[in-house]
């Protein structure tokens, strides 16, 4: 209420609007302070106190944007003010997103934190002498960036940044923060993250053209008619990521940013999207789920992880797979053992910051004794009763070839090269080598042959030609005699089918370059794949020597098969 009016002076009707608003911002805060208490695995436990969330903040919107005028002048509403609702009703869209894996409410999040940047919400904060108010900004505009780097908005990324950049100089020139040291780190992560793809594509113009790796209509080999595979779905996936010295931002680092969009497909609507403000409908949900859902795990304890391993264990539905993506530095065995089993040759590192016993860290421990902050091969059996797709990228890879399919299920490990040449090692910051052949072939096949660029025209060529490509490496899996019936019983799901694809492509490709020499600088795989039938195929071997060809890069590679063995 304004200047010397008292409560008596103000009508009925316009007290009743301020007292209603302020009961819906109350409401609407404790509802989203609660959100950060609920179990952050389970598909069923959060659903309804999102509901509600959503309910309130919708009222709390239409309530704002009707009465305005009364609210400006008899609650003295600020436009920070609405900034700040609309900036937490993007949050609540971008957590839905998180915990559905459903693209749609990315569009969503992105259209209430592109409107309040149109319409300056957060403009008059720098005249106020409130610190807290300008790091409620900052804040908003870090969301906003992991937004659009999800959305592939690379474009307004670098816009968004440089703001971000002149805002944090103003910050801190104006107060005498602790906090500028964190805040340039921000704008050093995010800068490194949109750095980390080693090859562009150029326009005519030199300018950079945008490629999105999610799964399109068309991108993946459909199956031969007739062609008997199985019919279980990829339900459920663990995103774990714990490189050291690897690019990240906002808890992604760039190899878990790269396999969560090979897990989802592009939404039909994102290249035509255009920020919208207002309408909230986040009950209305796609008729049949597209994506997988996904977990995002950055650096979790041994605790962590398999606790979420399990709550996804426990609901997965009939018919579906489990997949498990690490991204991990390699834990190595320390002594010798007579008996060699699933605990002895390491595994991959979990995050010991948490991990404490009795309150104090574990102290180095026996020789003999297992490393205990290491997801180790045998940690996985359990979950084998069900059918498991892993995918291992690291320096002990190799420590999971030695599973046991104990329970009948289908398994398969996918397993990262452990050995890289040194041109390729040095670039192991901006994200693995594998993991980037799994997101996206032509982007790893440009960058082991040492290309920073390439135009446009070629690109869409070569793309067009790993289309064919594909359907061929797809044939010999599903026509190889000799083959595992794992692969073929993961064959069905679009999304394992691409991933396994892509990883034969990886592995041809590899053993035919000149500067992968040893065996360890290959990928590979349990089962084991029939290496005749797939990645020393004499067809594929042709395939990626004409694909060298069209890229001018055929001196790097083995023309004559016969010689790399």
């Amino acid at each position: 209420m304004t200047g010397a009016e008292t409560e008596d002076d103000i009508p009925l009707g316009e007290r009743k609007t301020v007292t209603d608003f302020c009961y819906l911002l109350d409401k609407s805060k404790q509802l989203f302070n609660g959100l950060r208490d609920l179990p952050q695995y389970g598909h069923k436990q959060w659903q309804s106190y999102f509901g509600r969330t959503f309910d309130v903040y919708t009222k709390l919107w239409k309530f704002q944007q009707q009465h305005r005028q009364v609210l400006d002048s008899r609650y003295g509403l600020k436009r920070w003010q609405i900034g700040e609702v609309a900036s937490k009703i993007g949050q609540l869209y971008y957590h839905y997103y998180l915990r559905t894996s459903e693209t749609s409410y990315l569009n969503e999040a992105f259209s209430f934190y592109s409107a309040i940047r149109q319409r300056s919400y957060y403009y008059q904060v720098n005249k106020e002498d409130r610190p807290e108010l300008v790091v409620k900004k900052l804040r908003y505009y870090a969301r906003y960036i992991v937004v659009c780097l999800l959305l592939n908005k690379m474009d307004l990324v670098k816009v968004l940044v440089k703001e971000l950049s002149e805002e944090i100089e103003d910050y801190t020139q104006r107060f005498n923060t602790e906090d500028q040291l964190e805040w340039n780190l921000v704008l050093q992560e995010v800068a490194a993250f949109v750095e980390a793809d080693p090859v562009v594509v150029l326009n005519d113009n030199t300018s950079v053209v945008v490629t999105s790796n999610r799964l399109q209509e068309g991108n993946v080999p459909p199956l031969e008619q007739g062609m008997v595979v199985g019919q279980l779905v990829l339900a459920d996936a663990l995103i774990i990521g714990n490189c050291n010295n690897q690019v990240k931002f906002s808890e992604l680092t760039i190899d878990m940013f790269r396999m969560l969009q090979a897990l989802e497909r592009e939404p039909v609507n994102l290249a035509t999207q255009t920020p919208k403000q207002g309408s909230l409908e986040p009950n209305e949900k796609p008729a049949k789920r597209e994506n997988p859902h996904k977990y995002l795990l950055y650096k979790p304890t041994f605790s962590q992880l398999f606790t979420f391993l399990s709550a996804s264990f426990k609901e997965l539905p009939a018919n579906s797979v489990l997949l498990v993506y690490l991204s991990a530095t390699g834990v190595f065995p320390t002594g010798n053992s007579d008996y060699e089993g699933p605990y002895d040759f390491g595994g991959v590192l979990t995050n010991t910051n948490r991990d404490v016993v009795n309150g104090e860290t574990v102290q180095k421990r026996n020789q003999a004794q297992k490393e205990m902050h290491c997801l180790h091969p045998g940690d996985l059996f359990p979950f084998t009763r069900k059918p498991l797709f892993v995918i291992v990228d690291s320096s002990n890879s190799t420590a999971y070839k030695h599973f046991t399919n104990l329970f009948g299920q289908p398994l398969v490990c996918l397993l990262s090269p452990t050995v890289y040449p040194k041109s390729v090692q040095d670039q192991s910051q901006r994200g693995s080598l594998f993991t980037l052949f799994l997101y996206s072939p032509l982007l790893a096949f440009s960058s082991v042959c040492g290309l920073n660029s390439v135009q446009r025209g070629l690109w869409e060529r070569a793309q067009e030609f790993l289309r064919k490509v594909y359907r061929d490496i797809g044939q010999m899996i599903t026509r190889s005699r000799t083959i595992d019936q794992a692969f073929l019983q993961f064959f069905g799901d679009e999304f394992l089918r691409l991933l396994l694809i892509r990883f034969v492509f990886c592995s041809a490709a590899l053993r035919l370059h000149k500067l992968f020499r040893e065996s360890q600088s290959f990928p590979e795989s349990y089962p084991e794949l029939p290496k005749q039938d797939t990645v020393e195929s004499s067809l594929l071997q042709k395939h990626i020597l004409e694909l060298a060809t069209m890229l001018d890069v055929q001196s790097l590679f083995w023309d004559d098969p016969l010689e790399v063995y």
